[in-house]
């Protein structure tokens, strides 16, 4: 296992070089990026290359995203520290963590179970108790928990599910995910005051497909390769 001043030595790296050169302004969320140990939520044998500025497979067809992209996406949604948020697409639970630091409290949706299962006892394991994992469609949100301040899916959809927009808390409710094909995507950001929702693009990027309802339908992979979340 790694040395622990090693681990914060490569986090504080990662910090420096990956995300602050790349305007990643928001204290908060450098401050989160430096506590939370991307190594744990990785395989063990990935674990040494947890801190490069890549995505990385974690099985499942999916990725743990590229640093700086969690970085970015958590900054969009401007957390101040008293917001419930939806989280669409656990994965890991690396993106989930940093969350949990930033916001009073964290729901998480994945479909699949066994990383809900691993993200789970990783997310219990470093102590945070502000979070509630599930398993289902993420695409049609948690409505019995709604409205959320904010609201984060880790996955590119085709469209805006209209579930997740309707979920959002009306003053101000703030949506940040990936749209577009499984081949040309952009982040946006979706604003919402009363029944008007703004939207803004900002750069493009590559996510795996958000599975559900409201997003991709279910298909055997085009090659063995998984896509990765980073730009």
């Amino acid at each position: 296992m790694m040395n622990n001043e090693i681990q914060r030595a490569r986090r504080e790296q990662m910090v420096q070089e990956q995300l602050i050169t790349r305007n990643i302004t928001d204290l908060r969320v450098l401050e989160a990026m430096h506590r939370v140990p991307r190594h744990i939520f990785l395989p063990r044998d990935l674990r040494e290359m947890a801190y490069r500025d890549s995505a990385l497979p974690i099985g499942n067809k999916q990725t743990i995203s590229q640093p700086y992209i969690v970085a970015l996406m958590t900054q969009m949604l401007g957390l101040q520290g008293h917001e419930t948020v939806l989280e669409i697409g656990t994965g890991s639970g690396y993106q989930t963590a940093i969350l949990c630091e930033l916001a009073a409290n964290v729901i998480s949706i994945e479909r699949h179970a066994l990383l809900a299962g691993r993200a789970g006892d990783a997310l219990t394991r470093l102590g945070y108790s502000n979070v509630e994992v599930y398993i289902g469609d993420g695409t049609q949100g948690l409505p019995d928990m709604a409205p959320y301040d904010a609201i984060l899916v880790t996955a590119a959809a085709p469209a805006l599910p209209d579930p997740l927009r309707l979920q959002l808390d009306h003053h101000g409710g703030r949506l940040v995910l990936p749209l577009g094909t499984q081949d040309n995507q952009h982040l946006e950001r979706v604003i919402r005051m009363g029944e008007q929702w703004q939207m803004e693009r900002t750069l493009s990027v590559r996510f795996v497909p958000l599975i559900g309802r409201y997003g991709f339908a279910a298909k055997p992979p085009r090659t063995g390769k998984d896509s990765q979340a980073e730009v």
